[in-house]
C-alpha cells in the first residue's frame, strides 16, 4: 500500500513520490522505491555481482545499470585483472554495461554519459548521490540493495526529512563550488545532514553549472546526507545539450511556495576559501588561518571536483609558471572525455609544463591506489575524503581544497589561499573559455548483448574470488565477549582498509577479512577467528560508527569473523544497513552514559533475541554485562523487513527461505 502525506512540493517530494511502491512519505518511516538505473564499480561489484549469481538472476530488470572500472586500476599483479574479467563476463551474462579501466570515475561519466532528470539511480558507492546534480533521486547503498534492484525489487530506505539549502548572490573570484559544500561540513560537520535530503533553491543557483552542483551533491555525502537533489534546471538542460543529450532533459522543478522540514541559508558572496584539515572532511577552517604550512603534494581530480572547469582553472594558474621543486603535482583526469577536451584546449599542455604528472583516468589516490604522500608530509587534495590511511599512508596529513588552492599551493609550496596568491603576483582571475560541445567518447563503454546471446554466457572467475559465504541464523540467546571497543566516527576505511594492499582481495572475502579493523587493533582478525566457533564477539562503538564509503565489506568480514551485534552510541545510514543486511544486530544504547561503562572484554548475554525482533514486538531489549553485573538497556531501528532478515542470517538467507 502506497500512502502519502500532502507533499511539500519540493524536488525531493516529487521525485520520491513518483518512485514510491510501499510506504508513507512520513519521516523515519520505511518506504520502498523503484529504481530506474544502477551504478556498480569494481571496489565493490564484484560483490554484486556473486550477489545476482546467488539470487538467480537471469538478466537486470532496470531501464539501465552500468559496471564501472575506476577504483582497483593499478595492476601490480594478477589480482585486480582477473577482478576485470569476471566484472565484464558478469556485466555480460546478466545485461549490463559495462566501461572498461580508463574510461571514468563512475560519478561524472555516469552524469555524462547515462544521467537523466526525474529517474532513481541506486549505486554501490556512496557518492552516488552526486547525480543529484541533474534532478535525478540518487542514493548510494550497500552492493547487496544495488543487487536486489537489478533483481527489480524495491530499494528500502528511511523516509528523510528534506533540508532545503537557499543559495543567494554569487561565489566571488578565486572561490568555488567546493568550497560552497565544504562551508556546509564547517556548519554542521560529519552528521549535520544524517536522515535528512539536502535540496538546493533559490536565485545563486543560476550562477552554478551542472557540473559545479555535481561537486556540491556528491560531498553531501560527507554529511551524511540520504541524498542531494538540485532541480533539472536550464543549467541541466546546457549540459546535456554539451553531451549530445538534450533530448534527456526533463524540467524538475519544486512546485511555488514549497515547504522544507528545515531551511538553511547560504549567500555565495560571502564565501571565502576553505580548506578541511587532516583526518576529517568536518573539520574545515579557512585557507588563510593555516597559510604557510608548507606541502609535498597537491593532487586534483576525483569525484569531489571531477569537471573540466577544475582542471582548467588550475591549468590557467600555472600556465607559464613552475610548481616548487619539492612538490609532487598530480593530475588525475576524471573521464578520458574530459582528458580529450583538456587537451584540446591546450590546458593539458601547460600543466605538463609546469611540472604536472598526468594519470590515468580514475580514482587513484582518492581510494588509496598509488600516489600515496610521504609520512608526515602535507598533501593537498581535491577529493572528497581524508581519514586517516585511506591514502594509502598510515601516517599521511591529508588536506581537503579547490583547484584553487591546491594550484596555488603547488605554485608556492605551501598551503596558500589563491586570492594571496593572485594580489602576490597580479594575476587577474582567468576567464575560462570552456568548449560549448564536449568531445563525447563511448569507445569504452561496451553495450550488453543480446538477451538470447546473454543466456549461454558463463562468470569467468579468476582464483582469487571466492563464493560468497554461508551465514547462519541469528541465535536466540548471544553470549559473547566484547572484542573490539571504538570511539567516535570510525569510518568504514578503519574496519575495512582500502589501498594497495586491501583492496586486490575484495572478492575474496576470507582474506580480505585478514585486515578488518587492523588500522586500529592489528591483532583483531586473529583473535575474533579463535572465537568464531564459539558463539563469536561482540563489538561497542561510539557516535556515527560505519560513517564513509559505501563497501559493504565491512559488514562482510566482520560477520565472516563472527562478529554477532554492535552496540553503538549511533550509526552511519549505509554501514547500518549493511550490518542488518548481512545478518549483524545493530543496536543502540538506550542511556549514551552505558557505553563508558562497558570495557574490552566484558562478557555480556542477550536472551530471548527470537521474540524480542519478532513482529509487533517492542524495538527494545537488554544485554546484561556478566563481568560486572549490569544492564543495559538497549534500542534497535529495524523496520519488519530487516528484523526478518537479521534473524534469519541475512538478506539472501532470508529470501531462500521465502522461496520464489
Amino acid at each position: 500500500m502506497v500512502e502519502r502525506r500532502r507533499s511539500g512540493g519540493t524536488v525531493a517530494h516529487r521525485l520520491i513520490e513518483e518512485h514510491l511502491l510501499e510506504g508513507r512519505t512520513v519521516p523515519g518511516e520505511e518506504i520502498a522505491l523503484r529504481v530506474d538505473q544502477t551504478l556498480t564499480q569494481d571496489a565493490t561489484g564484484t560483490l554484486v555481482m556473486q550477489e545476482l549469481e546467488a539470487l538467480g538472476l537471469d538478466r537486470v530488470r532496470t531501464e539501465v545499470s552500468v559496471q564501472y572500472v575506476d577504483h582497483n586500476i593499478l595492476q601490480a599483479d594478477e589480482r585486480n585483472a582477473e577482478d576485470h574479467v569476471f566484472l565484464r563476463s558478469a556485466a555480460r551474462r546478466y545485461g549490463v554495461w559495462y566501461s572498461k579501466p580508463g574510461n571514468g570515475v563512475s560519478h561524472p561519466t555516469h552524469m555524462q554519459r547515462f544521467g537523466v532528470p526525474g529517474k532513481s539511480l541506486a549505486g554501490s558507492d556512496s557518492h552516488t548521490c552526486a547525480a543529484g546534480s541533474l534532478g535525478m533521486l540518487a542514493i548510494g547503498v550497500g552492493g547487496l540493495e544495488v543487487a536486489l534492484a537489478m533483481a527489480g525489487r524495491p530499494l528500502y530506505v528511511t523516509m528523510p526529512r528534506i533540508w532545503g539549502i537557499r543559495l543567494t548572490g554569487a561565489l566571488p573570484e578565486w572561490v568555488s563550488a567546493k568550497d560552497v559544500i565544504l562551508e556546509l561540513l564547517r556548519r554542521h560537520g560529519v552528521k549535520g545532514a544524517v536522515g535528512r535530503i539536502l535540496e538546493y533553491h533559490g536565485p545563486g543557483l543560476a550562477h552554478l553549472t551542472a557540473m559545479d552542483r555535481h561537486v556540491i551533491a556528491n560531498m553531501g555525502a560527507e554529511l551524511g546526507a540520504t541524498t542531494s537533489v538540485f532541480p533539472a534546471d536550464e543549467a541541466v538542460r546546457v549540459f546535456l545539450r554539451a553531451e549530445g543529450r538534450e533530448h534527456d532533459f526533463r524540467e524538475v522543478a519544486a512546485e511555488p511556495g514549497a515547504h522544507y522540514d528545515l531551511e538553511e541559508d547560504i549567500d555565495l558572496s560571502a564565501l571565502r576559501p576553505l580548506i578541511a584539515r587532516p583526518s576529517s572532511p568536518g573539520d574545515v577552517v579557512p585557507v588563510r588561518e593555516v597559510a604557510g604550512e608548507p606541502i609535498g603534494q597537491a593532487v586534483l581530480g576525483s569525484s569531489a571536483n571531477p569537471g573540466l572547469r577544475d582542471f582548467a582553472i588550475a591549468a590557467a594558474m600555472v600556465r607559464g609558471r613552475q610548481t616548487v621543486p619539492g612538490v609532487s603535482f598530480d593530475i588525475n583526469p576524471t573521464s578520458r572525455e574530459i582528458l580529450q577536451d583538456l587537451t584540446r584546449m591546450g590546458a593539458t599542455f601547460d600543466l605538463l609544463t609546469a611540472g604536472a604528472r598526468l594519470h590515468q583516468s580514475g580514482c587513484l589516490g582518492c581510494i588509496g591506489m598509488g600516489q600515496a604522500p610521504a609520512a608526515g608530509r602535507n598533501s593537498l587534495r581535491t577529493f572528497p575524503r581524508n581519514f586517516r590511511g585511506r591514502s594509502g599512508t598510515e601516517d599521511d596529513a591529508v588536506w581537503l581544497c579547490s583547484p584553487e588552492t591546491a594550484a596555488a599551493s603547488a605554485l608556492t609550496g605551501s598551503i596558500t589561499d589563491p586570492r594571496d596568491w593572485a594580489a602576490a603576483h597580479d594575476v587577474p582571475y582567468p576567464a575560462l573559455e570552456l568548449p560549448e560541445e564536449a568531445t563525447v567518447n563511448t569507445a569504452m563503454l561496451e553495450p550488453p548483448p543480446a538477451p538470447d546471446e546473454a543466456a549461454h554466457l558463463r562468470l569467468e572467475r579468476g582464483p582469487n574470488i571466492s563464493a560468497l559465504p554461508d551465514f547462519d541464523p541469528l541465535p536466540d540467546t548471544i553470549d559473547a565477549p566484547v572484542l573490539f571497543k571504538a570511539g567516535d566516527h570510525v569510518s568504514t576505511d578503519e574496519i575495512s582498509p582500502a589501498g594497495a594492499r586491501a583492496l586486490p582481495y575484495r572478492s575474496n572475502v576470507p582474506k580480505l577479512a585478514e585486515f578488518t579493523l587492523t588500522r586500529l587493533d592489528a591483532d583483531y582478525p586473529k583473535r575474533a577467528a579463535e572465537l568464531r566457533d564459539g558463539g563469536g564477539h561482540l563489538i561497542v562503538a561510539g557516535e556515527n560508527w560505519g560513517q564513509g564509503s559505501s563497501r559493504e565489506h565491512a559488514a562482510i568480514t566482520l560477520r565472516f569473523l563472527g562478529l554477532r551485534a554492535v552496540l553503538a552510541l549511533s550509526y552511519a545510514r549505509i554501514h547500518w544497513q549493511n550490518l542488518a543486511n548481512f545478518g549483524v544486530l545493530p543496536l543502540e544504547f538506550d542511556n549514551p552514559d552505558d557505553h563508558a561503562r562497558v570495557q574490552p572484554g566484558d562478557r555480556l548475554r542477550l536472551d530471548g533475541l527470537h521474540e524480542a525482533l519478532a513482529d509487533g514486538a517492542p524495538a527494545m531489549l537488554t544485554a546484561h554485562n556478566t563481568t560486572r553485573d549490569e544492564t543495559y538497556r538497549l534500542r534497535h531501528h529495524l523496520s519488519p523487513r530487516q528484523r526478518h532478515a537479521v534473524l534469519a542470517g541475512g538478506v539472501i538467507p532470508a529470501l531462500a527461505r521465502a522461496g520464489p
